[in-house]
């Protein structure tokens, strides 16, 4: 059985067997017993998580005919392989424990499937994934780094985020037209923002919407017309500020919160 890659699903096909183990080692599985595969695709990720048996593994596949496909060749997934579109999934109904998350995501919805893994982000020890080299660059980037944005900061608050290596356009079917990159996110220590969350984005989206300002003209938006409090930071561009001065910024915005 043949599977076409779905220029709509946004699927290339990973055919570097040496690049898959790479992935696959990657993952460390004393984190969490339970691992979820997003978008397996024709299976080149399942053949090797598959026969770790220190490991349950579920896939999450949306596109019929790669499920169709991995019912053939890897039956031994059963009731394990779920069809459907994983931005949709409850995964607290698929996992009552910890869950690592891996995969070959899918470029089109790469930034949303982090943002979804945020949502659950107490039950996740660890994401290794593949995606569009840029992004990876993005997520991965330190403040003061034109790369450094808005994903970089939500994720950086509660991930150690790692770059591992970049994969070529060769190594997939059909060829994408950028490269690749694999990282690795393992979840820090921090238990609490200290601020409140949804403030916490708003103060991140509103410095980042206009990232070429000092944030005191980018904030103004969401200050209701309140004064510019007397600190540093306002004075500072949005990338040059880590997690713990944007905290710092929003309780100066939101004192009360």
């Amino acid at each position: 059985m043949y599977v076409k890659a779905k220029k709509a699903l946004g699927q290339h096909f990973l055919k570097d067997q040496k690049i898959a183990e790479r992935i696959v080692d990657s993952l460390d599985v004393t984190l969490a017993k339970d691992v979820l595969e997003v978008g397996p695709g024709t299976g080149v990720l399942t053949q090797y998580l598959i026969k770790d048996e220190r490991i349950t593994l579920k896939a999450a596949e949306i596109d019929e005919e790669s499920v169709a496909y991995l019912k053939i060749h890897y039956p031994q997934l059963g009731s394990n392989l779920i069809g459907g579109d994983f931005l949709k999934m409850d995964l607290n109904e698929m996992f009552p424990g910890n869950f690592s998350i891996i995969g070959n995501f899918p470029y089109n919805i790469s930034s949303q499937i982090f943002f979804k893994a945020l949502d659950y982000r107490e039950k996740i020890p660890q994401i290794v994934g593949m995606l569009q080299k840029e992004v990876a660059e993005r997520l991965a980037s330190p403040p003061g780094n034109k790369n450094y944005g808005i994903l970089s900061v939500l994720l950086q608050a509660w991930y150690d985020i790692e770059f591992l290596f970049i994969v070529e356009p060769g190594s997939f079917i059909p060829p994408p037209k950028v490269k690749s990159a694999v990282i690795r996110l393992k979840r820090n220590s921090r238990t609490d923002l200290g601020c409140d969350e949804v403030l916490f984005k708003r103060v991140i989206k509103a410095s980042f919407n206009q990232r070429r300002k000092a944030v005191r003209n980018s904030v103004k938006s969401i200050m209701d017309g309140k004064p510019v409090p007397d600190s540093y930071l306002f004075g500072q561009r949005p990338e040059q500020l880590s997690v713990e001065e944007f905290i710092e910024l929003t309780k100066l915005i939101y004192p009360n919160k």
